[in-house]
């Protein structure tokens, strides 16, 4: 079976190259013809689980289809020619290709294609390289952006924010969730904005500034419903404890479910918050001890204290 698709697929190679060819009657070629025949070829090749040569026939019709200044299909092949490469592992130059792919159809006038295109690069390399998924990501957000699907922007966004936060780039990750946030606001998505501002919060924290965690909350009191939500008083009341020092405190709050069912990243953020200086919880003053005959020592101390300077 897989010998007569690779038979197939060399036979449709010929033909591709015969309708390339020029002569005394044919001035030109005939590139439609060929990209066809180089398409047929790939997908035989294919099926006969020959990725090499179906990603070098897949890269032979883009080039057909560019000469015959047919982009959206020359960059159909180029996203196919990428697909092939991840089937042999070869993730970092499938993603080129596809991000190639995706420059041409926003040259052809098809952005929504682009960004489709951009998001699949970008879960192919997420485990292998997360800082080029977030680059992609982010890619994806901005054409989605520009098409004011602001709502695809949003999620595309909240991937990388993820992202930068699984790889601790905090500076960046706050900067990523401020404009997830901005973009909630403005579609008047108003408990999602008190979710990011939780997140927001963590992610300050971790970089040890408080004033810039403080300043967040502060900030969100203008938004509608904010104050006086249980998102508000939970933050609240975390801001409280990490300024006092209070692990328990901090702790409490970061353990109630409103923390626990983020995100998995940013649940994660909370169970490792740690306080200053180690965070221990201060002791509330011991009770004072009685002496034998009935006096305490905070008052014996006292009475000690009253005449340690002598009679004036």
């Amino acid at each position: 079976m897989a010998a007569q698709k690779i038979n197939e697929g060399l036979e449709h190679l010929a033909k591709a190259e015969k309708y390339l060819k020029t002569g005394f009657l044919k001035w030109k070629p005939d590139y439609d013809s060929a990209a066809s025949e180089y398409g047929k070829a790939a997908v035989a090749f294919k099926n006969a689980k020959q990725f090499e040569q179906a990603k070098d026939a897949c890269l032979r019709e883009a080039v057909a289809h560019e000469n015959n200044r047919a982009l959206f299909h020359a960059a159909k092949a180029y996203e196919q020619a990428g697909m092939m490469l991840k089937e042999m592992q070869k993730l970092p130059e499938a993603v080129q290709l596809i991000e190639k792919a995706s420059m041409m159809y926003l040259e052809n006038g098809t952005p929504d294609t682009a960004a489709m295109a951009l998001e699949r690069a970008g879960k192919l390399i997420e485990n292998v390289d997360p800082e080029k998924a977030v680059q992609l990501y982010q890619q994806t957000a901005n054409v989605f952006e520009n098409e004011e699907r602001l709502r695809q922007a949003v999620e595309l966004l909240g991937k990388a924010s993820r992202l930068l936060v699984r790889g601790r780039r905090f500076d960046e990750a706050a900067l990523s969730i401020q404009k997830e946030k901005n973009i909630y606001k403005e579609i008047e998505n108003y408990p999602t904005c008190y979710k990011k501002t939780i997140a927001q919060v963590l992610v300050h924290l971790h970089r040890n500034d408080y004033v810039a965690a403080e300043r967040c909350v502060r900030e969100s009191y203008s938004i509608p419903g904010f104050n006086g939500s249980e998102d508000c008083a939970a933050l609240e009341q975390l801001l409280e404890g990490y300024d006092q020092q209070d692990q328990d405190q901090v702790s409490e709050v970061c353990n109630s479910p409103l923390f626990k069912y983020m995100d998995n990243d940013y649940a994660k953020l909370g169970l490792s918050l740690v306080v200053p200086g180690g965070g221990m919880k201060k002791k509330s003053p011991a009770a004072p001890q009685a002496k034998p005959d009935g006096v305490t020592v905070a008052a014996a101390d006292e009475d000690d204290d009253e005449y340690s300077g002598g009679l004036c």
